[in-house]
C-alpha cells in the first residue's frame, strides 16, 4: 500500500501531461483548421519559409518518408501556397517558395498563434514559468535518454 501512495503523484503528472499534451495538439489542429490547411502542411509551411528547405532532410528530421513530404508539397503547391522552381547550383533538385497566399495563411497562422500565447501564458508568473521549463528540459532529457537506452539494447540484442 505504500507504494502506491508514494507513486500516487507520479501518475497524477502523467495524466496532466498525457492531459496537457492532447489539448496543445488539438489547439494546433484548430488553428491550422482555421487556416484552412493541416498541421503537416503548417510544419512545412514554416520550413520552406526559412529557404532552407530541403524536402529528403525535412522528411527525415520527422521520421517521415519523402513519399509523404512530396504528396504535402502538391497539396501546398495545388492550393497556390508554395511555388516550386528548378534549382540553380543543382538542377536535379527544387527550390520551394511561399507564394503570397502562403505568407498570408502563415502570416494569419502566426498571428493566431502569438494571440493565443498572450492569452493563455503571459497570466503566469517569471518563476512559474521558469519552474515549468526547467521542470519539461529535465523530463525531456530524462525520456530521451531512457529511450536511446532501450534502443541501444534492442539493437544490441539483434547482433
Amino acid at each position: 500500500m505504500q507504494a502506491v501512495v508514494r507513486r500516487d503523484p507520479i501518475f497524477r503528472a502523467i495524466e496532466a501531461m498525457t492531459a496537457l499534451t492532447e489539448i496543445f495538439e488539438r489547439r494546433r489542429e484548430v488553428l491550422a483548421r482555421d487556416a484552412g490547411i493541416t498541421i503537416e502542411q503548417w510544419r512545412v509551411l514554416e520550413e520552406i519559409s526559412t529557404e532552407h528547405f530541403i524536402p529528403s532532410m525535412f522528411a527525415r528530421s520527422r521520421d517521415s518518408s519523402a513519399a509523404a513530404v512530396s504528396k504535402i508539397l502538391r497539396q501546398l503547391l495545388d492550393g497556390g501556397m508554395v511555388s516550386a522552381a528548378i534549382g540553380r547550383a543543382d538542377r536535379r533538385n527544387r527550390r520551394y517558395k511561399l507564394t503570397a497566399k502562403g505568407k498570408r495563411v502563415l502570416g494569419e497562422l502566426r498571428a493566431s498563434r502569438q494571440a493565443a500565447i498572450e492569452a493563455i501564458w503571459t497570466g503566469f508568473s517569471r518563476d512559474e514559468l521558469a519552474a515549468f521549463s526547467g521542470f519539461a528540459v529535465k523530463l525531456s532529457d530524462r525520456i530521451d535518454r531512457y529511450s536511446r537506452r532501450k534502443m541501444a539494447r534492442r539493437v544490441a540484442a539483434v547482433r
